[in-house]
């Protein structure tokens, strides 16, 4: 699943336009956000893939650090989930104070 960061909808995996709003998920998804957000902070130095304990295969291939330029997108395409992609990302910081 991902969710719109405009309205807040859940859509499912294969649905590219918010069917609530008409936003771009490509470009507007949390995670689409996020990834971008990270990658314009100097202070992170890697972006880290996060899944759960019982996620499919694709998913588990995708799992890890990567550097910020070089980042899959979620949600992972040929996730068997049930309940779609549930991977996020989040940031290894390379300085946490100033």
């Amino acid at each position: 699943m991902q969710t719109c960061s405009v309205c807040n909808t859940s859509s499912h995996d294969d649905v590219l336009i918010c069917p609530t709003c008409g936003s771009n998920l490509h470009e507007l998804s949390v995670n689409a956000v996020n990834l971008k957000q990270f990658q314009a902070n100097p202070r992170v130095s890697f972006v880290r893939i996060n899944v759960y304990d019982d996620t499919c295969p694709a998913c588990q291939k995708v799992q890890g650090a990567y550097p910020k330029d070089r980042v899959p997108r979620l949600p992972v395409e040929g996730c068997s989930h049930p309940n779609g992609c549930r991977c996020s990302y989040s940031p290894s910081l390379s300085e946490i104070y100033p």
